[in-house]
């Protein structure tokens, strides 16, 4: 590793800021020996806020219907294949029951922008999850709704919002969404998530089609100004059903480099290591957790309806039940030597207030 590299991830590790240029520099001159001591510096970030503390988020994916035609996604609204599929509340709240007996303290419903989930019909299932498991966080991810619709979801006691920026770059946003998706509109979600009071989730893919270092550069410099408690980073796969599907994926290096580079930007930053990672690597989780994450995202979907939530190609632990999921976890978890902790796992910073 070059002297300037090394200056520049000492910097990051102590200031926990770089210019433009110089995050630019960092990657595009990254190596593996990089890598490495960028992930040392950011375990050692991280375990001095989270120790060796890994937190289980409860994935239910409860609807893959869109309304949305994104070019890279498999439940685009194009997808004549795809076989759709709801969720009633009573599976939900099924899903929740098996989850909490597992040690789950935070339930993440995540599904596409379906019109039938209407505010009335989500806030009903965020309330009665919440009476039944007062311990325990809810966590949307559901797109892009009105102010007025975060408010009410948040009124019926929603904790937390996963949106994906995708891409802080306009011109890069507009070339792999249709023209009636924007930019502009998805950042105006995410600040009214989080003036709303949520402990709010942004992220983008790795190695997403017209993706260049500049786009991340800018994507990198949003998530430092935004100052999310969640960021989400995972690897592009294609899926054979939409326009992307000969584009190449991302890669392990990259997505695993920029989730070091994350934690040195905001140190007490929730940090998950994806599925996606998991698909491209079979030890892409337990790498992520090596390179600063600390959230790990198990299905708790029921299994007749795991395959049919399949956002890009081969994804993993389709077919496991939920028990047999949590428990391959821990076994992965414990590998690089990390705790899986039953918890809810809210964010640690200082200044935002994370219990209303």
């Amino acid at each position: 590793m070059n002297n300037r590299i090394k200056y520049l991830a000492d910097k990051l590790y102590e200031r926990h800021t770089l210019d433009r240029s110089e995050l630019y520099e960092l990657l595009s001159e990254r190596t593996e020996e990089a890598a490495e001591y960028l992930s040392r510096l950011a375990r050692e970030v991280r375990e001095s806020i989270y120790g060796r503390d890994v937190y289980l988020r409860g994935l239910i994916e409860f609807t893959n219907y869109c309304k949305n035609d994104c070019y890279y996604c498999g439940i685009r609204r194009s997808n004549r294949s795809c076989e759709r599929y709801r969720l009633s509340e009573e599976q939900i709240l099924e899903c929740c029951k098996t989850g909490h007996e597992l040690g789950f303290r935070t339930f993440v419903l995540q599904g596409g922008e379906d019109p039938y989930y209407t505010d009335e019909r989500m806030c009903a299932i965020v309330r009665e999850i919440k009476t039944r498991y007062p311990d325990c966080a809810v966590t949307l991810s559901v797109g892009e709704r009105s102010r007025e619709s975060y408010a009410k979801l948040r009124e019926a006691g929603a904790d937390r919002y996963l949106l994906r920026h995708e891409t802080a770059d306009p011109e890069h946003y507009a070339k792999i969404h249709p023209s009636e998706l924007s930019c502009e509109n998805r950042m105006r979600c995410l600040r009214d998530l989080k003036e709303l009071g949520y402990q709010v989730g942004c992220g983008f893919m790795v190695g997403s089609p017209y993706q260049t270092l500049d786009n991340i550069v800018t994507d990198l410099e949003f998530i430092k100004e935004f100052k999310p408690h969640m960021v989400g980073i995972g690897p592009f796969i294609p899926h054979h059903a939409t326009p992307f599907s000969d584009m190449p994926a991302g890669t392990l290096e990259l997505t695993v480099y920029l989730l070091s580079i994350i934690r040195l930007l905001l140190p007490d930053v929730l940090l998950p290591a994806t599925t996606a990672l998991g698909t491209i690597h079979p030890r892409g989780r337990e790498l992520g957790l090596l390179a600063g994450a600390n959230v790990v995202m198990p299905n708790l979907s029921p299994t007749d309806v795991r395959k049919k939530y399949m956002l890009y190609d081969n994804k993993i632990c389709t077919g496991d039940e939920a028990a047999e999921c949590r428990r391959c976890l821990e076994r992965r978890v414990e590998s690089v030597g990390y705790r899986i902790v039953v918890s809810r796992g809210d964010w640690r910073g200082e200044t935002r207030n994370i219990t209303a």
